[in-house]
């Protein structure tokens, strides 16, 4: 479609200058609202009063009346004015963060010590962010993240990428988790040698934390894995909690429902934490709504 040549020398200035002026009801208010000299926006308005070819306001009565060539442009145009404000609006509140969508992704243990204050306080302040949380393994949400699905993440360190920032935020050490009716469960702590290997069960080899216990040289051999094995931290718990076996797991994994048939047991000789880290784009710049929530996350202390 081609544009009219004559409506290209029309703009915005031209259109709030005519609506201040039928706002205010006078020439000298509507240039004071809108920042001008009186002389710059008589001239504004004879601009466009020769664009639409007839006067807009008859200058003879006091206050200046709109003709009614110019009510009916004045009202035709009112709501485009409207809407173009109300988007101007919502423009300035995305680009500072209150508005839009945020995609956070977490793994399971780390939702309730480290985010859920977090994002509490976050959208009690901002209930316009449609927020999303996502928990999966920590590759899986490193890969959302560098290709744009997630805005963040919380979770193990994953295989370095040129595409992703981690930044160290949290440390949970690793130990025995056993049914409560379980042995070793009355104990203050225990020694990796009193674990039977038959009964541990193991977690897939994609996960972090299964390739923190294979990679850990002062752990035998024999309780790297087993012929039992979960796709997931919340399968391992429900089996623990049957009485089917114990496993090795970081401490916020084994409280993850601060389930009382479950118990979180020290393990002396082992000396291994699980990381938690912040993953973010490196690519990209951050949005101003991650950015805002990152600030939130921040003035919480992280659970010991």
């Amino acid at each position: 479609m081609k544009i009219d040549s004559e409506n290209t020398n029309f703009n915005l200035r031209h259109l709030r200058a005519i609506h201040a002026i039928w706002a205010e009801g006078s020439f000298a208010r509507a240039a004071d609202r809108l920042g001008v000299v009186p002389s710059a926006l008589t001239e504004t308005v004879r601009q466009i009063e020769e664009i639409a070819g007839g006067a807009l306001f008859d200058r003879r009565s006091r206050p200046p009346a709109p003709t009614p060539l110019g009510l009916d442009f004045l009202k035709d145009t009112e709501p485009l004015l409207a809407a173009l404000d109300m988007s101007l609006n919502r423009l300035r509140d995305h680009a500072r963060g209150l508005r839009g969508t945020l995609g956070i992704g977490a793994t399971p243990s780390a939702i309730t010590p480290l985010l859920a204050p977090a994002i509490a306080a976050f959208r009690a302040a901002h209930p316009e962010v449609i927020v999303t949380l996502h928990d999966d393994v920590a590759e899986t949400l490193a890969g959302m993240v560098a290709d744009g699905r997630l805005d963040l993440a919380f979770a193990g360190r994953a295989r370095s990428s040129p595409d992703l920032s981690q930044v160290e935020i949290a440390a949970d050490p690793f130990g025995l988790a056993c049914a409560v009716d379980h042995p070793l469960a009355r104990r203050a702590q225990v020694q990796l040698a009193e674990i039977d290997a038959q009964q541990l069960i193991h977690l897939g080899h994609e996960t972090g934390s299964s390739r923190l216990l294979a990679s850990h040289a002062a752990l035998p051999e024999s309780l790297k894995s087993g012929s039992l094995r979960c796709h997931s931290t919340i399968a391992q718990l429900c089996l623990i909690r049957s009485g089917i076996g114990v496993a090795l797991l970081p401490r916020n994994a084994v409280l993850l429902f601060n389930d009382p048939g479950v118990a979180f047991v020290p393990v002396v000789d082992l000396v291994l934490e699980r990381k938690i880290y912040l993953l973010s784009p490196a690519r990209r710049a951050p949005s101003p709504i991650s950015e805002k929530f990152v600030a939130y996350f921040r003035r919480y202390p992280l659970a010991e």
